[in-house]
């Protein structure tokens, strides 16, 4: 494997990467990506782009060979998965490709599967039974995933409109996992962890949230940004996570796929890059 710094000076000029999206003003992963790679030593140009969902072909078709990768969000995810080559196991699972790794043949990563077990990881959550996931959208299928990896074999799946969760309860049968699913506002049963992927700012009757979180147990919520979420203001258990740690947890998964082409492969110091991804959230 070529070392990041030979890997630098190999090229002629920057590898350029983005993440795009729509909306994507909110993006903090300019920072993240950045404060990696000034630590690694190379520099490699980061920005972000907003583009539509049927704008992604055209966009992606666009870019030259001085482009190495891109980070995807909402609503690019399942168009990055189609327009992949290969895909890894998380990808495969959720149907979703949030990283894109270019060349003639462009690899597809959902990172988004371990950010999660790991920023709950961060908070000493290693291991569940029962998990409620409200939503029932692309980031709902990877915190299903996630939950089958941390020993849940029940999950219950809310959501406003739950005929859209038909591909959830198919995902997990092949994760041997029971799913249930039923309107946002059924009444709630007892659960260790309740996972939102819900839009941050999403509309969310207090009454609702209050009753969710009566016996949801530790709340992780993929949004960060209002902060608190309509749910974590009214949380009653503890611990009440916000997405910041999935956010730079999947981003580390990102940049090793940048750097090394493998989301499972250390960084050189990775410690360092960490704590500098970290400092610039």
């Amino acid at each position: 494997m070529t070392t990041p710094t030979r890997a630098a000076e190999t090229m002629t000029t920057s590898p350029r990467l983005a993440v795009w999206g729509d909306p994507i003003a909110h993006s903090r992963s300019p920072q993240l990506h950045t404060a990696a790679y000034r630590v690694l030593g190379l520099d490699w140009v980061y920005d972000r782009r907003q583009v539509t969902a049927e704008a992604f072909d055209d966009a992606l078709a666009g870019l030259d060979g001085g482009w190495r990768g891109l980070s995807l969000t909402m609503p690019l995810k399942e168009r990055a998965f189609a327009a992949a080559a290969s895909v890894d196991r998380h990808a495969e699972l959720t149907g979703v490709v949030n990283t894109l790794l270019l060349g003639e043949r462009p690899a597809g990563f959902n990172t988004d599967v371990g950010g999660i077990v790991d920023a709950l990881g961060d908070d000493g959550i290693t291991g569940v039974r029962s998990v409620r996931i409200l939503g029932a959208g692309a980031t709902a299928a990877s915190a299903l995933v996630a939950s089958a990896e941390l020993g849940s074999e029940h999950v219950e799946v809310r959501a406003r409109r739950p005929e859209r969760a038909a591909a959830l309860i198919a995902l997990g049968r092949r994760l041997g996992v029971q799913v249930d699913v039923d309107l946002l506002d059924a009444a709630p049963t007892a659960v260790d962890l309740t996972v939102s992927t819900l839009p941050g700012g999403a509309d969310l009757d207090e009454s609702v949230a209050r009753a969710l979180s009566a016996d949801g147990g530790a709340l992780f919520d993929v949004a960060y940004a209002p902060w608190p979420s309509a749910l974590g203001a009214v949380w009653q258990q503890r611990p009440v996570i916000s997405g910041l740690g999935m956010l730079l947890h999947q981003a580390v998964r990102q940049v090793r796929i940048f750097v090394n082409g493998d989301p499972a492969a250390p960084l050189p110091d990775e410690r360092a890059v960490l704590t500098a991804m970290r400092d610039a959230l």
